[in-house]
């Protein structure tokens, strides 16, 4: 139980981190925003979990292909803010998210990578 919230409180931290960064510094907020914390501390937490090999390495892989149709998003709600609200933007883009994702999935499957 310990470990499960050790686990909870550092990663907790990491995005009370960002956001109180980003509060002080766009550009340093969205740095340590970009950089891939949560996917590292997931590695830490499957290896010290002595997860195979297999498991960490596709979690990896699979980290990188749903990366992708994300980064659309980052460009669309910055342009969509100022005209509709953080709310509406956020959906907008969630949805856009969603479907840049289902379009990715399709055309990566012709390629043999299954993300769906």
């Amino acid at each position: 139980m310990y470990w499960i919230i050790t686990k909870y409180c550092i990663t907790a931290a990491m995005v009370v981190l960002v956001s109180e960064l980003a509060k002080r510094s766009d550009k340093l907020g969205g740095l340590i925003a970009a950089l891939p914390l949560v996917t590292v501390l997931s590695l830490i937490w499957l290896y010290l979990e002595k997860q195979s090999s297999t498991t960490i390495g596709n979690h990896a892989w699979y980290t990188f292909w749903y990366v992708v149709p994300t980064l659309p998003m980052f460009l669309l709600f910055p342009v969509l803010l100022p005209r509709i609200g953080f709310w509406l933007s956020l959906l907008a883009s969630a949805v856009f998210t969603i479907i840049c994702f289902a379009l990715f999935a399709m055309l990566l499957r012709r390629f043999g990578i299954t993300l769906m």
